[in-house]
């Protein structure tokens, strides 16, 4: 479950001219029986319930697809752990997936005993000190837990949820708050309100000392990650006695090392109450007969008093406080000051000067620094939480510049805004902009409930119609009241941290405890589970894409048009798509970077980036291997505006040399940098043994080859772009025939095509033996990815390898998580697929990962082999997943621009139809033994490639020797310069 950077309800808060004159009032309704409230104007048209027993229940309507996205949350998170519990909320979240007296369990009279004396253990662990009496005790915590999972049921829950239908089931815990995610088909409402009705009903904590092993592995990844460690080190200073300083979200090695049941126990009762918790949904429902089932499904829940956490007011930051942090990745600054409660307008006015700041395009550190290459990157945000917010600013320093060089620059930024030197004309941009923005967002069901669920979090959803004003609000700001407050806000009172690259010397990683593997009982299933999975469900039929009704092609010259009509809004996106890429021109991903930085003979590269934020609309130059695109959005009302702008930047843009230094030298740094990124070396290891040494991952030019690009090179490329062969994709207001009309006159097109060059072609290896492919990288895990290339595309294969991944190594509730997280405790991130390529003619891969403690490293991979030569038979695991792929294809919809992204893909693949038709008709009559066939020809006694990074310090090559003979790669061998 993964910690979550708060959704800021500056979604709202940025702005929006399309809600100018709209007002925003509590109103109160009453319909199918129950009494609500909503607010005028809503477009999310959200109903607020407040249930007998204090329940807070918000329904949001949205009929458009047959998926209803669910959020339970509460409102307690690291905030409210125990001083000397910390990490116990989410520890608690992580059992909230175990099940109860009902589930999750084959004999809970069996089982209870055992759990019982499991906790009694854990309060004598605590309370000993004696490394050898400790030892003791947890190794009659290990024996007892085996013989409890002879009675519990790992992931029942999983797989209740995937057998109706979920998708996404996920949690996480942060300071004020623990979220439960869902998603479910809207014909599985009953089934849902079941399972979750009994899931927090009782709660059982069994298969605990394998579930706190994958949080001390999460608290590992936690230590290897620079900026996590940035944050918490940052909020210590900011918040010297709140909590959003004083404790994370992970707790403390020493209370990780020495948890309470009995303490978890005790905070689910006083926390997970009804006048606590909010349940929102957002989806295809009628609100009268939703809001009837969920009071029936949660009605025994009871009130109680509680308190939150109520802290003293912190202390005025009054000084510049310094903070040095070390890690093996690239080096930043990052100036922090401490924000505002929420919904005050001071953290609006904050809101606004982010963007006034930055945003992407016309901001003052987009046009001073990003725009002039003064820094690497560089950006500003602002976090919002209940009591305080984050401002922060933060940049990476260029070739040659210091960490305090690059602080001084965001400074001045700062001092600029205090100046006044800024167009007053940003703030009603900023506004203009968010419209675009917001008619996307809402039309989300995840962005509906995130936000809704947010507001609860924050306020009790109280203030959804000030939060929903916002936007009007900001439109009234001045030029004169963002001054002022900008002189009293932002004064010698931050945090300034500075990450340097080096050894963190203070890291002490959690170790590894003694752990016999527990029983899954994956075959098994409740009594609970059984009934569920009875229930009567009216089936959904799937809705497949007929690409000759749904999607409607042209020409205009000699290009092919393609256009789908948006009869919801006003929102368009234009591409021009070419089937060219890297592959055809090495230069041509370094012309898209310089043409940002390009003036043309009327506009400077400001103007045109003013022009484009101030019309609400968007353009990009993206390239990628094997093609490019072009493309234009925003609202309709400006489309000839921003197509006509784009249309002259590529005819019209001049060099700029002073530019191209900076990029090549920004270029050369990144370079330095994506050595630094443990995650970009994996990937670079993983291509290097699907291709060998020559591959798509270091087929890049040379560090000297980039210092003698010029800008003639990149001009010639971009200028005749238009010259070679590509698509014209459309999904807008306009019709077919207007459209076409319109891009006539707009888009010139030559006679004729010029044909593109040949394209770098690369060889699949053959994996005839076990290889390990190792880079050195100074962390506390070990990552290792397993790689086989497994044959050309067959179309014949994709019900196969739908079913496969499902049931074997995709998502908690497979055989893989199974047995390496919840069985073994081996780690805290695992999956395994059977990987399809995106063109008919590359190759499938066999592709396995496991992410844990180096000194596990060993026993992870014996364990993960064990699964991939011999796959375990799980009945109900198999008819589980099969029913959930099957649901995923029939509760799909794919609408409005997607379509125009379906053809492309099916195109690639060799399909002139919807691919999903076949794939659907070829489930069906899948059986396990189809699976176990396909598993014993393409993934079970094979040689593999062992892509491994770790510390040379914490694994040791003749344990690597046993996977296959080692080859240990140079960063330049692995990136190509």
């Amino acid at each position: 479950m993964k910690n979550k950077l708060l959704l800021l309800i500056g979604f709202l808060i940025s702005g929006s001219s399309l809600m100018a004159q709209s007002t925003y009032q509590w109103k109160t309704a009453s319909s199918g029986g129950y009494t609500y409230k909503y607010v005028t104007n809503d477009p999310t048209k959200a109903r607020f319930y407040t249930l007998k027993n204090g329940l807070t229940v918000v329904l949001s309507p949205n009929t458009k697809e047959p998926i209803i996205e669910f959020r339970l949350a509460v409102r307690a998170g690291s905030n409210t752990d125990p001083k000397n519990a910390t990490g116990l909320a989410h520890y608690l979240e992580h059992m909230l997936f175990k099940g109860t007296e009902k589930f999750g369990t084959l004999d809970y009279a069996k089982e209870k005993p055992l759990l019982d004396k499991i906790s009694a253990l854990y309060e004598q662990y605590r309370g000993t000190t004696d490394p050898e009496k400790r030892k003791a005790i947890y190794a009659e915590i290990d024996k007892t837990s085996g013989e409890a999972s002879n009675y519990s049921i790992a992931n029942e829950y999983d797989k209740m949820m995937k057998s109706i239908g979920g998708q996404s089931t996920n949690a996480h815990t942060w300071y004020e708050e623990t979220v439960y995610k869902e998603d479910f088909p809207s014909n599985a409402t009953d089934q849902f309100l079941a399972l979750q009705a009994e899931r927090f009903r009782s709660p059982v904590f069994r298969i605990f000392h394998t579930e706190l092993e994958a949080v001390y592995e999460e608290k590992n990844r936690g230590l290897d990650n620079d900026t996590w460690k940035v944050e918490e080190k940052t909020s210590e200073k900011l918040f010297p006695t709140h909590n959003y300083g004083q404790q994370t979200t992970i707790g403390t090695i020493d209370h990780l090392k020495n948890p309470s049941l009995v303490e978890i126990r005790k905070y689910y009762n006083k926390y997970y109450v009804p006048n606590n918790m909010i349940l929102a949904f957002a989806g295809d429902f009628n609100p009268d007969e939703l809001i009837k089932k969920v009071d029936q499904s949660f009605a025994y829940m009871k009130p109680k008093p509680f308190e939150l956490y109520n802290p003293a007011p912190e202390k005025p930051l009054t000084s510049i406080q310094k903070i040095d942090v070390y890690g093996p990745s690239a080096e930043s600054v990052k100036i922090s000051y401490r924000g505002y409660a929420e919904s005050t307008t001071q953290s609006m006015l904050l809101d606004l000067i982010s963007s006034i700041l930055s945003n992407g395009k016309a901001g003052l550190i987009d046009i001073n620094l990003k725009q002039q290459q003064k820094v690497q990157a560089a950006g500003t945000g602002y976090q919002q939480m209940k009591d305080y917010g984050i401002f922060y600013l933060y940049a990476q320093p260029k070739q040659g510049q210091t960490l305090e060089q690059a602080q001084q620059l965001l400074l001045d930024q700062i001092s600029i805004l205090k100046k006044g030197n800024f167009d007053e004309s940003l703030i009603k941009a900023t506004v203009a902009n968010s419209k675009l923005g917001l008619l996307e967002a809402f039309e989300k069901n995840s962005f509906r409930v995130e936000a809704i669920t947010n507001e609860f979090i924050l306020n009790r959803g109280v203030n959804w119609n000030k939060s929903l004003n916002t936007p009007d609000a900001m439109a009234k700001v001045t030029k004169k009241q963002i001054i002022d407050f900008a002189n009293q806000f932002f004064k010698d009172n931050y945090v300034v941290t500075y990450k340097h690259k080096g050894e963190d010397k203070s890291i002490a990683k959690v170790e590894k405890p003694a752990i016999t593997p527990v029983n899954t009982n994956a075959s098994e299933t409740s009594t609970f589970a059984k009934n569920l999975y009875a229930m009567p469900v009216k089936p959904i039929a799937p809705k497949f894409l007929d690409y000759k009704k749904d999607l409607s092609f042209g020409k205009e010259g000699i290009a092919e048009i393609i256009t789908v009509q948006n009869k919801d809004n006003s929102i368009f996106s234009l591409t021009y798509k070419f089937d060219l890429g890297a592959w055809n021109y090495q230069l041509l991903p370094y012309a898209a970077q310089y043409l940002t930085f390009l003036s043309t003979d009327k506009y400077s590269a400001e103007d045109i980036n003013k022009q484009f934020y101030n019309i609400a609309c968007n353009y990009s130059f993206s390239v990628g291997n094997e093609t490019a695109a072009i493309t234009v959005s925003g609202l309709q009302e400006n489309f000839d505006k921003a197509v006509s702008l784009v249309e002259h930047i590529f005819a019209n843009c001049k060099p700029n040399e002073q530019a191209l230094v900076e990029l090549k030298n920004r270029i050369l740094k990144g370079r330095e940098n994506n050595k630094l990124n443990k995650s970009t070396i994996l990937s670079g290891l993983t291509t290097y043994a699907q291709y060998g040494a020559n591959n798509p991952f270091n087929y890049t030019l040379s560090n000297e080859a980039v210092k003698n690009i010029t800008s003639e090179q990149l001009l010639d490329l971009i200028h005749n772009i238009g010259n070679y062969k590509h698509t014209i994709a459309y999904f807008g207001p306009k019709t077919l025939s207007t459209f076409t009309a319109d891009i006539g006159k707009l888009h010139k097109l030559p006679k004729e095509f010029t044909p593109e060059a040949p394209a770098k072609k690369f060889s699949y290896t053959s994996t005839n033996t076990n290889q390990v492919f190792f880079a050195d990288y100074d962390m506390v895990q070990s990552e290792v990815r397993w790689l086989r290339n497994s044959g050309t595309y067959d179309p014949a294969l994709a019900s196969k390898i739908n079913l496969f991944n499902s049931y074997f190594g995709g998502g908690m509730g497979s055989i893989v998580f199974q047995t390496i997280r919840e069985s073994k405790a081996l780690a805290y991130s695992t999956f395994a697929v059977f990987s399809s390529p995106d063109r008919k003619d590359k190759e499938y891969a066999m592709v396995a990962y496991v992410g844990s403690q180096a000194d596990k490293m060993n026993d992870a991979v014996v364990g993960m082999n064990e699964l991939l030569n011999e796959l375990p038979r799980a009945d109900k695991s198999f008819e589980v997943s099969k029913a959930n792929a099957l649901n995923a294809i029939e509760t799909t919809r794919i609408t409005k621009g997607d379509i125009i992204g379906a053809y492309f893909s099916d195109q690639k693949l060799g399909f002139d139809r919807d691919s999903r038709i076949d794939e659907y008709l070829g489930l069906k009559p899948l059986t396990f033994a189809d699976i176990k066939t396909f598993h014993e020809q393409k993934v079970a006694n094979k040689t593999y490639n062992y892509c491994i990074v770790a510390s040379e310090k914490n694994v040791k090559t003749e344990d690597m020797q046993k996977f296959g003979a080692v080859t240990k790669l140079t960063l330049e061998q692995i990136f190509g310069y």
